[in-house]
């Protein structure tokens, strides 16, 4: 039994989709802003933001905010994407930034190490410049001053 839980333990770690989550002390708007501004001057491209709540809304639904921004750099996707076309999938980085069920703001975005090995990427420096990226832009935009 204990062989049995061991492995269905190693199979959830190496079947799991590494979601990083991090807590933001912003609102919802204010940390998509600021990741707006910072991916910006970064000189990377904001496609989009889908608004879920707004869209929930549409439909006569309720839910907690939830903002999904959608940016990238084409010169560095298209590198990957000729690597592996179906990183395509995920790209270009998505970032969701969600009010939980305690009134928490939580950013969430899938670890771009788990990403590079879902798809076999063997541009290692790439990916690792990312995931430093993600972790900068992520970290930078949640924190914001309590008066």
């Amino acid at each position: 039994m204990k062989k049995l839980v061991l492995v269905l333990l190693m199979l959830t770690t190496v079947f799991a989709n590494e979601i990083i989550i991090k807590k933001s002390s912003c609102s919802v708007d204010t940390t998509i802003n600021n990741i707006k501004n910072i991916v910006t001057k970064k000189g990377l491209t904001v496609f989009t933001v889908v608004d879920h709540k707004k869209n929930a809304s549409g439909v006569d639904m309720n839910m907690n905010e939830s903002k999904l921004i959608i940016f990238g750099n084409p010169k560095v996707g298209t590198i990957l994407m000729n690597e592996e076309m179906k990183i395509g999938l995920d790209l270009p980085l998505k970032v969701l930034v969600y009010k939980d069920d305690n009134g928490d703001v939580k950013i969430a975005y899938r670890d771009a190490t788990w990403i590079s090995k879902e798809h076999q990427l063997k541009e290692m420096k790439v990916v690792s410049k990312v995931d430093n990226a993600l972790n900068k832009i992520t970290t930078k935009a949640g924190q914001c001053k309590k008066d």
